[in-house]
């Protein structure tokens, strides 16, 4: 879910042919393929809101790995509960465990990306929903996404995602995004961001409890990220969300109860 990906570099892709006369740039050595990159990461919020629905309004720690190459990217992601929710989270339990997989590739000016996420829950209860199993645990489901952004220059960067439930839902979300990031200097970076969601009906139904598709959510964030070290970072940030339509994704207990949520960040990439 709520979650951030490394990029690694494009694969160079070289062509060759028989040749009468070899030039100097025949000759020269075809380019270095990236190196693989792994960055592990730990998130403590306040809160783990997913697309403006509360999953959880307590503490919450949210551990990943993330290893890349060559555009291509794996992330493992999870959601540790160190309170308790509305019986539908324990205390002191992992109550989801994601797996992504995903490509990065440039196509003309803009970055893409393509992508599967497996969402599992192995200690989250139903929230109030007919459309939940009741007294069972949440079944795993699985989305592929597709995105495209540009870098529109002075900082800012423009995108959008769209995601598609493939097993359970069988419906989409789409997340347009605008950001902001400004360099005070080599290590320090503040970044500005606010994203949009619209959903179809069966997914507003199933997540939100709503009755209708059309605009789900809306999270504004302001965050500060410092490089301790080439290595090491660390990050802090604060957010608001909250429902656009309750006809979509309803208010109060259990859906879009949470509105200001925060936390810090710790990477490492080795």
């Amino acid at each position: 879910m709520n979650r951030f990906y490394s990029m690694a570099a494009l694969l160079a892709l070289t062509t060759g042919g028989m040749a009468t006369l070899a030039t100097a740039e025949d000759s020269a050595p075809a380019p270095t393929a990236a190196p693989l990159t792994a960055t592990a990461g730990m998130d403590i919020n306040s809160a783990y809101i997913w697309r403006g629905v509360t999953a959880n309004n307590g503490l919450v720690f949210q551990p990943s790995m993330d290893i890349a190459k060559n555009g291509f990217d794996f992330n493992v992601w999870a959601n540790y509960d160190a309170a308790d929710y509305h019986d539908t989270v324990e205390q002191n339990k992992f109550s989801e465990v994601d797996l992504t997989a995903s490509y990065t590739f440039k196509l003309g000016s803009f970055d893409a990306s393509v992508g599967a996420i497996q969402y599992t829950y192995p200690a989250t209860k139903p929230k109030d929903n007919t459309s939940y199993p009741n007294g069972k645990n949440l079944p795993s489901t699985g989305e592929v996404f597709v995105g495209l952004s540009k870098d529109l220059g002075a900082g800012f960067t423009a995108g959008t995602k769209v995601y598609y439930d493939f097993e359970q839902v069988n419906d989409f979300f789409i997340a347009p995004t605008l950001s902001y990031s400004y360099s005070i200097n080599d290590k320090t970076t503040l970044g500005l961001g606010g994203t949009v969601g619209y959903a179809g009906e069966n997914f507003a139904e199933y997540w939100g409890r709503g009755t209708e598709a059309g605009f789900f959510s809306y999270t504004l964030t302001a965050s500060v990220k410092y490089a301790v070290t080439p290595a090491f970072g660390v990050g802090a940030n604060i957010n608001y969300t909250d429902s656009l339509d309750h006809n979509v994704l309803a208010s109060g207990t259990g859906f879009a109860d949470t509105h200001v949520f925060g936390g810090l960040n710790l990477t490492y990439t080795f």
